[in-house]
C-alpha cells in the first residue's frame, strides 16, 4: 500500500467525523434575500454547570439545555404513583411523543465484524491516526448499518454501506465543517468530491491528474473507494441512482452554507426544501442493493414513490436536526435546524419550537406511513422496497438515540 500524505485537514475531520461531529455545511454562495438575521436562542432555565462540554461561544446556551437536577415545583408535571416526580428521558431514551416504529435489534456479532473490516478499511486508506481508533468505536457505525438494514442479503453488503456512510461523513466534516474547510470555496471542493463518485471523463494528460488528485486527500480517497465497493455489489442503475442521489446531498450543502455564512435564517418552508436535499437520502438509496435485489428503474421514477421516498427520508433527516440539537447549541447558538428556524418565524421560545418541530415531523411520518402502504397493496416489490425504507428509519431513530456518545436531549420534559 502507498503511503499518503497526512494533512491537517484529515486530522480535523477525524476529530469532527469519530469525536464530535458538527452540523452540515458552513459555506456556500450568499444566502437570498428578504431573510431575517438569525436570533441567538436564549435558554429557558441555566443549568448549575457543564459537565465535560465545550467552552467558549454557545456553551451558555448548552448549559441550559442539558438536563438538570429534579427540582419539583408547582409547574411540574404530576406525580407518579410511588409519590416521585414525573422524570423527564434519561440518556438512551428516545424524544418523547416522537411516532417511529422500533428497530429490528442488532446482531452484536454481526456489528463487531461490521467494525473490525470497516476500521481495517479506514486505516488501508489512512483517514485517521492509531491513536484515535477509540473514537471511531463511538461513532458506532457498525451498529448503525446494521439498524438501518435488517434484511441486509449478506455481511459484504452492510460494510459496503458503512463504507459510504463513513465516506460522506468524513466529506461533510473536512469540507463543510470548522474542521479543514471554509465557506470560501466549497462549491469547489464538492464539484472535485462528486467526481471521485461521478468519474472524469477528459484528455489522457489530464486525465491522470485527476486520478493522482484523487489519491491525495483523505476525504476523496474515501468517496472513491467506497463508490467502487458499491458498484461490485449493485446494478448500473442502482449506482447512477446513488451518484444522483449524492449531487442532491453536495447541493444542499451549498444552501446550508450559503445562510451559514451570511447568518440568516431562511423561512421554515425554504429550510424544509434545504433538508429535503442535504438529507439521509444516499443512505435510502442503498436499501434494495444491500437487500440483494433491485427496484426497477421504471418503478423506481413514478411520483408516488419518489413521495413516499421523500418523506421517508424528511422524517429520518429531521430526527436527526432533534437529537442534534443540544450538541449544535453547545457549538453555535446561532445553528441553523428545524426549532431554531420555527422560533424565528414563530416568535416561539425553543422549548416550544421543539416540541412543535416534533409534531411536524409525526404529520411526515404518518403520511410515509400512510402512503406506502398503499404502493405496498398488491405489488410485492414495492412492499419489500416500502419495507426496507421503513426499516432504515427505524434503525436510524435507534442509533440517534441509543447513541449517548453524540447525542443528548434539551431539558424540556
Amino acid at each position: 500500500m502507498s503511503t499518503h500524505p497526512t494533512t491537517p485537514e484529515v486530522a480535523g475531520l477525524v476529530s469532527a467525523l469519530l469525536s464530535a461531529p458538527a452540523p452540515a455545511g458552513d459555506g456556500g454562495p450568499d444566502a437570498p434575500q428578504g431573510q431575517s438575521a438569525a436570533p441567538t436562542p436564549v435558554a429557558e432555565a441555566p443549568a448549575p454547570r457543564l459537565p465535560q462540554g465545550p467552552t467558549g461561544i454557545g456553551t451558555s446556551a448548552a448549559t441550559a439545555l442539558l438536563p438538570r437536577p429534579a427540582e419539583p415545583e408547582a409547574s411540574e408535571p404530576a406525580a407518579d404513583p410511588a409519590g416521585e416526580p414525573a422524570a423527564g428521558p434519561r440518556a438512551g431514551e428516545p424524544v418523547p411523543g416522537l411516532h417511529c416504529p422500533p428497530a429490528v435489534p442488532a446482531d452484536p456479532a454481526t456489528v463487531a465484524e461490521v467494525d473490525r473490516r470497516l476500521e481495517a478499511w479506514a486505516r488501508e486508506l489512512e483517514l485517521f491516526p492509531p491513536e484515535w481508533a477509540g473514537d471511531f468505536a463511538g461513532f458506532q457505525v457498525g451498529r448503525a448499518v446494521v439498524l438501518q438494514h435488517p434484511g441486509a442479503a449478506d455481511l459484504e453488503r452492510l460494510v459496503v454501506a458503512g463504507k459510504l456512510l463513513v465516506a460522506e461523513n468524513v466529506v461533510d466534516d473536512c469540507y463543510c465543517e470548522d474542521y479543514g474547510g471554509s465557506p470560501v470555496g466549497l462549491g469547489n471542493r464538492l464539484v472535485i468530491a462528486q467526481s471521485a463518485l461521478d468519474p472524469l471523463h477528459t484528455a489522457d494528460g489530464y486525465q491522470q491528474q485527476w486520478c493522482e488528485g484523487l489519491t491525495a486527500d483523505a476525504p476523496l480517497r474515501a468517496y472513491a473507494d467506497a463508490v467502487r465497493a458499491y458498484r461490485d455489489i449493485a446494478t448500473p442503475s442502482q449506482v447512477t441512482r446513488f451518484i444522483h442521489d449524492m449531487a442532491r446531498l453536495h447541493m444542499g450543502y451549498l444552501a446550508e452554507g450559503a445562510w451559514a455564512q451570511t447568518r440568516t435564517t431562511p423561512p421554515v418552508w425554504q429550510y424544509l426544501v434545504m433538508r429535503q436535499f442535504n438529507n439521509f437520502r444516499p443512505c435510502l438509496s442503498l436499501v434494495d442493493a444491500v437487500d440483494g435485489y433491485e427496484l426497477p428503474e421504471l418503478l423506481y421514477s413514478r411520483p408516488e414513490v419518489q413521495r413516499v421516498t421523500a418523506l421517508a427520508c424528511n422524517a429520518t433527516t429531521l430526527v436527526n436536526d432533534l437529537y442534534s440539537f443540544t450538541k449544535e447549541m453547545a457549538i453555535d447558538e446561532q445553528h441553523l435546524n428545524l426549532p431554531v428556524v420555527l422560533a424565528a418565524e414563530d416568535g416561539l421560545g425553543l422549548k416550544e419550537a421543539y416540541l412543535k418541530a416534533v409534531d411536524i415531523h409525526n404529520e411526515i411520518m404518518h403520511a410515509f406511513e400512510d402512503e406506502a402502504s398503499v404502493l405496498a397493496a398488491g405489488n410485492p416489490v414495492m412492499a419489500r422496497y416500502t419495507t426496507g425504507l421503513a426499516a432504515w428509519v427505524s434503525g436510524n431513530h435507534e442509533w440517534h438515540y441509543t447513541n449517548t456518545y453524540r447525542y443528548s436531549l434539551p431539558n424540556y420534559w
